[in-house]
């Protein structure tokens, strides 16, 4: 169809459509270039996730109605925000879940915890600070499973961040280890690929981060393959260095974590090796620290180790028995027993006995047995301690100062103490009283009480060696000893000795007196026992007894004589018949 226009206005019309053309082209081109700006930006794009952050931060506020937190939407709105490629997005995820962990008194529900997984694997380390410091929150408060938190695989990314180089991921990460490493059913999976990196965090110069790592390695001694492998891997050269921490925990987590190592004769070889006795020196250094707790775990470790020879010498050259003396002045009995098991270890082998007694251990012997917190096991100890000492160095006038004697006594006194622990108190007063100056000693210093206590224990049938050790204290008094031989001022000297000895005995008669029908009773069932042994310490007792006449008139029925008697032809046959 023909146009109506002219030449000239179809030609303007023709320029005009061209001109609106270019000017839609630059303007499309402009309004690409925008919104394409403004998707890029979370306002537009990532509005509904947006949305859910606001959201979860105001659940935050309501932690104490847990049913509201942790409800499907807000789990959903947290797998959201964890797969989200923006970081600040998984920073509202890990901030919501750090917020939690410091509220939550109930166990975080099991869809939640695989959300935490997804935070640690953020490619931001922001994210994966504050994840991991959440759930070492969790971890510490109970509030997640750790058999769960390995089943979820969050292991792998932890002992990433070791490497991270930051020193607040590697000691939340090191903290969540540590306590994962806790239960045992987690620590093959940790040793698998932990341990070496867990070394490697326990040379850092960082005091929080030695401290993790140490807890960590700690919890790998606690069974025979893990201590194995750690041993192999080269762990004890690094424990043997954080007893040089400065950090009282990282002291006491490195002995600690020895000590159970020691435990194992088959690892004693690689701890000594460690050059120069450097591990001995170490510990002893240790053993003197004014934190007693970390000094009594040297001296157990010292213990465990000192049973070989070859420690001991080295221990006695170093001095080791005043750090071990101020153990024992501690107000805590169980690192009182740990000296005095030390002490015992040392005492046992003899030709430690003459330095230890003269540095005067007897006297703080004397002292822990007279404080009202010595229970068994330390009274005991001390028992064998005072044998063995006594054993190597016959010095009456050391025992007798360190007020021993009066210690063992005041025991017999204690009714709580045992059978057992009272087998060892008899038996270390009966070798005290082998020395007749002790014994004129023992007999001066008893007591009433005292007396009627070894009386009853005599008397007593449940155990044999407390009755015999008893009786044979009760009846050592005997005056004994030959001056024939003596020279005129010897031989004074012993007379004026004998005569002391004398009155001390009669004295010790004269306080048995008023039990002398309960001894006659349990001296009869010594005549009747079959024990040799018992035999002869009732006729001895028997034939001693008989020179005071109130013995004889305490005893009427005529049952000792009897038995006596019995005894009498019944050697007398077997005489005959050999």
């Amino acid at each position: 169809m023909a146009s109506d226009l002219c030449d000239r206005c179809s030609r303007l019309l023709r320029d005009f459509a061209a001109r609106l053309r270019r000017v839609w082209e630059e303007f499309k081109y402009k309004l690409e270039e925008i919104f394409g700006e403004l998707l890029q930006c979370t306002c537009c794009g990532n509005a509904p996730e947006r949305r859910m952050a606001q959201d979860l931060s105001s659940l935050q506020l309501m932690c104490d109605d847990e049913t509201q937190v942790f409800n499907q939407r807000s789990l959903q709105a947290l797998n959201q925000l964890a797969a989200s490629q923006n970081a600040d997005l998984q920073m509202s995820a890990a901030i919501y879940y750090l917020h939690i962990s410091h509220h939550l008194k109930s166990p975080l529900p099991d869809a939640f915890v695989e959300t935490i997984t997804a935070l640690l694997l953020s490619p931001d380390l922001d994210v994966q600070k504050t994840t991991s410091f959440a759930l070492a929150n969790l971890l510490v408060k109970k509030n997640v499973c750790k058999e769960s938190v390995i089943e979820t695989g969050m292991l792998v990314p932890l002992l990433e961040l070791f490497q991270s180089g930051d020193p607040m991921a590697q000691c939340h990460s090191c903290a969540c280890v540590a306590m994962l490493a806790s239960s045992e059913s987690n620590r093959d999976s940790i040793l698998v690929d932990g341990v070496m990196p867990l070394l490697a965090l326990a040379k850092s110069y960082d005091p929080a981060i030695q401290l993790n790592a140490a807890w960590a390695l700690l919890h790998l001694t606690h069974s025979d393959w893990s201590t194995r492998t750690l041993c192999q891997a080269g762990g004890i050269p690094v424990l043997v260095l954080l007893l040089q921490s400065s950090r009282s925990e990282v002291q006491f987590y490195s002995c600690t974590a020895l000590c159970n190592i020691a435990a194992a004769p088959e690892h004693h070889p690689k701890l000594l090796s460690v050059g120069g006795h450097y591990l001995s020196k170490s510990l002893l250094t240790l053993m003197s620290s004014s934190v007693e707790k970390n000094a009594a775990q040297a001296c157990r470790c010292l213990q465990t180790l000192s049973k070989n020879v070859r420690v001991q010498e080295h221990l006695m050259e170093l001095n080791c028995v005043l750090p071990l003396k101020s153990l024992l002045k501690s107000s805590n009995a169980a690192w009182m027993q740990s000296a005095l098991t030390l002490l015992c270890t040392l005492t046992a082998h003899p030709p430690n006995r003459d330095l230890l007694m003269s540095e005067g251990l007897l006297r703080e012997v004397g002292r822990l047995l007279h404080r009202p917190s010595s229970n068994s096991a330390l009274i005991s100890q001390s028992c064998q301690l005072i044998t063995d000492l006594c054993s190597a160095c016959m010095d009456e006038q050391a025992v007798t100062e360190s007020l021993c004697l009066s210690g063992l006594l005041r025991g017999l006194e204690s009714p709580s103490l045992s059978d057992e622990t009272l087998l060892h108190v008899t038996l270390c007063l009966r070798h005290l009283m082998s020395w007749e100056g002790l014994r004129t000693t023992l007999s001066t210093s008893v007591s009433p009480e005292q007396v009627w206590r070894l009386v009853q224990l005599s008397g007593q049938t449940r155990n044999p060696e407390l009755s015999y050790n008893s009786a044979a204290i009760v009846h050592a008094f005997e005056p004994t000893g030959k001056v024939a031989h003596a020279s005129i001022s010897v031989r004074f000297y012993i007379k004026c000795c004998f005569f002391s000895f004398l009155s001390s005995t009669a004295r010790f008669l004269q306080l048995l007196r008023p039990h002398y029908s309960t001894v006659a009773k349990y001296l009869l069932l010594f005549l009747k026992r079959k024990d040799v042994k018992f035999q002869q310490l009732g006729i001895a007792a028997v034939a001693k007894l008989k020179n005071d006449g109130d013995f004889l008139t305490s005893v009427t029925d005529g049952q000792l004589e009897a038995r006596l008697s019995q005894g009498h032809a019944e050697t007398e046959e077997t005489r005959r018949l050999l």
